[in-house]
């Protein structure tokens, strides 16, 4: 047991890349939102809300055990579950934001900035302790990303009827 939640935790190893780990776990986060973007909106939010619930205790346990506390960069589990926040009932021209390719990528590249950068609250949510801060963080950039993407995607529409 103690191996697969490290394993969960690390993103299946990925968390051990010696660059940009929380980059290159996050990446794990793409197929996971593009799956969410072919549910109902109502339907994301609560599987979002699950995995994020699950996901503390395991990066809580993870960091105590295996990386002396705090939110170690090998622990990329809480970017992989909060990502799909970023496009979280976005739609465009009737399509889920999720299910099309520049648009998730978009929200990838913003999400990675608010968590790497960590602005407030971004790094507000950092200071809970344990695994709630752990996987808050994420969730806060998630949401910054997507009030960006919601924001965008409305000039974009805009833009479109000109």
């Amino acid at each position: 047991m103690d191996t697969l939640t490290l394993w969960l935790a690390t993103g299946l190893g990925v968390g051990f890349m010696p660059v940009a780990p929380g980059t290159f776990g996050s990446l794990w986060g793409l197929p996971l939102a593009w799956w969410l973007g072919a549910k109902a909106p109502g339907r994301q939010a609560t599987l979002i809300a699950i995995m994020a619930l699950l996901a503390v205790p395991v990066c809580h346990w993870a960091s105590a055990q295996y990386f002396a506390g705090g939110d170690a960069g090998s622990i990329v589990l809480d970017e992989i579950v909060a990502f799909p926040l970023a496009l979280l009932g976005l739609t465009l021209s009737g399509r889920p934001a999720a299910r099309q390719l520049p648009w998730l990528a978009l929200a990838f590249g913003l999400f990675r900035v608010f968590d790497a950068l960590k602005p407030p609250p971004v790094s507000w949510a950092e200071v809970l302790p344990g695994g709630v801060g752990i996987v808050a963080d994420d969730l806060v950039a998630a949401g910054l990303a997507w009030l960006c993407m919601a924001l965008l995607i409305r000039a974009w529409r805009r833009y479109r009827r000109a």
